[in-house]
């Protein structure tokens, strides 16, 4: 995972999350972003697949997008 080199949605890599690594994505997300004061309190596994896509309901994100924001809060 590298901020400057993101996941695309339909990476394939992706398929192999279940629910128990979506929890865990969005627990790190939870305490990495508290620092900037990011909360998301809401968020949690969504539908399996969208068009290809793992999603979160996080608004229905492409759990690539955890991913890439976690990077980029690791960075900084």
């Amino acid at each position: 995972m590298n901020a400057h080199h993101p996941i695309q949605p339909m990476d394939p890599a992706l398929n192999h999350l279940g629910r128990a690594e979506i929890i865990e994505l969005l627990v790190e997300l939870r305490a990495v972003s508290r620092e900037f004061g990011l909360l998301w309190p809401s968020a949690k596994p969504g539908e399996r697949a969208l068009d290809g896509r793992v999603l979160v309901n996080l608004g229905n994100v492409p759990v690539s997008t955890v991913i890439n924001l976690l990077a980029v809060l690791r960075e900084f």
